[in-house]
């Protein structure tokens, strides 16, 4: 049997610490003890240390001198602005996409992920669909940087579309958002995509706002 590499153990327990994050099975706030994961992981302290430290890159772990690394906590101004800077690399990557790419072939690829969204009887599956909603204007936006850019806040953002799933999340309203951004992709309209994007990430701020 061959050993496992070091690397691939990392990466293990990094997408398992990840997984538990952002879909609020690790509360936020909440201590990573080292010694504590050792037990429950059943690995050994130093993929986890190199795990938690990629975490704190990608904003999903802080760590304090004499009090150790826990799950980031989250107030409005930190939502706000990871809603920001979200919205605002959707909106440029909506339009370099617009531009680059035939409309046609950008709203296939929306409309199958927004059915996926309306078949969603999970949370996850819900979250998930959104994100590979937003993910075809990145996918085909022809910019590796602002690709890059994203992948940088998306486990954050991923953590910030649990909480308002989980929330009080207006399913109906999304999906006619949704639908809105599809039909505008139709028409080669990116200033609409761009105020519904910008619209909708208000309103699902402000419910996790109140929810926190």
């Amino acid at each position: 049997m061959a050993a496992i590499k070091k690397s691939s153990l990392v990466d293990q327990v990094y997408e398992t610490l990840r997984g538990e994050i952002i879909t609020l099975q690790r509360p936020l706030g909440s201590r990573l003890n080292v010694n504590e994961l050792q037990g429950e992981l059943q690995v050994s302290c130093t993929p986890i240390r190199e795990a938690v430290n990629r975490l704190q890159q990608e904003g999903l772990v802080r760590y304090q001198a004499n009090v150790g690394a826990s799950v980031l906590s989250l107030d409005a101004h930190d939502v706000e602005e990871i809603e920001y800077l979200a919205v605002t690399l959707h909106c440029a990557a909506a339009r370099l996409a617009l531009t680059r790419c035939d409309t046609d072939f950008l709203a296939g690829q929306l409309e199958k992920h927004l059915e996926d969204y309306r078949k969603a009887k999970s949370v996850n599956a819900q979250v998930m669909a959104v994100n590979h909603f937003i993910g075809v204007f990145y996918h085909n936006c022809g910019n590796r940087r602002l690709d890059d850019s994203m992948i940088s806040i998306q486990g954050q953002q991923l953590l910030l579309r649990y909480l308002y799933a989980t929330q009080g999340a207006d399913r109906d309203r999304d999906e006619a958002d949704y639908a809105a951004i599809l039909a505008a992709v139709r028409q080669g309209d990116a200033d609409s995509v761009c105020r519904i994007l910008t619209e909708n990430a208000a309103r699902s701020s402000a419910v996790i706002t109140a929810g926190l």
